[in-house]
């Protein structure tokens, strides 16, 4: 058993595509065109780490109440967490690509972190070893 997909609410497709592959170096994994359940036209959109198992669905949002959570779907607390193996490699390139940095690299007893917004401007931690 395991998660495949972890759906992130977006407000747009290509801006979202861009930062995770751009920015983050994540592998678009499918971009298909689909329907909502009442035959709305939308795209299902994958991303995923390279060499990782479970995807995120980039979901754009539809209507009043998904708007409303777009940037603030874990209340404003840290919510996704990306480990990676070379800490200061990824948070320069991330710096590069203009990933906002919402605290500076820190020390803590499970590694090097610190937190970064996304292109809806959700929190994540930036995990590396210690």
């Amino acid at each position: 058993m395991r998660v495949e997909l972890a759906a992130l609410v977006v407000e747009d497709y290509d801006r979202a595509i861009e930062f995770f592959v751009d920015a983050l170096g994540f592998e678009l994994v499918e971009d298909t065109p689909s329907s909502t359940n009442d035959g709305r036209p939308k795209r299902w959109v994958v991303v995923r780490p390279p060499g990782g198992e479970t995807g995120i669905l980039l979901a754009r949002a539809d209507g009043a109440q998904q708007d409303a959570v777009v940037g603030n779907q874990f209340a404003g607390r840290v919510g996704l967490f990306l480990r990676v193996d070379d800490f200061d490699a990824a948070f320069d390139r991330m710096v590069g690509a203009g990933v906002e940095f919402v605290t500076a690299p820190r020390a803590e007893p499970y590694g090097r972190v610190a937190v970064f917004l996304d292109v809806s401007g959700n929190r994540w931690d930036l995990l590396g070893p210690a």
